[in-house]
């Protein structure tokens, strides 16, 4: 099913994330990966597995996060978390 979120918020985000066609991921929804990854990095997760995060995710949307790397997004998503966590 596609993304139906609103993840207005986050696209200058996902506006800096590097392209990427291919691989595990490919056509998953970036924002909601930066979003899982953030919500982990925030409790500060270290039992998960990315695969199984972008498994779980809602396919791709259009905006600034399409054909944009799900995993550069969840790296980025779980620094920031820590980060806040830590503020």
């Amino acid at each position: 099913m596609a993304c139906k979120k609103d993840h207005s918020n986050i696209q200058s985000v996902m506006a800096t994330l590097p392209y990427d066609q291919g691989g595990r991921g490919r056509h998953k929804c970036t924002a909601c990966a930066y979003e899982k990854g953030y919500e982990l990095g925030l409790q500060m997760a270290e039992e998960f597995s990315i695969a199984d995060v972008l498994e779980q995710l809602d396919e791709s949307q259009a905006q600034q996060q399409r054909h944009k790397s799900p995993h550069a997004a969840f790296a980025l998503g779980y620094f920031k978390g820590v980060e806040d966590a830590y503020k």
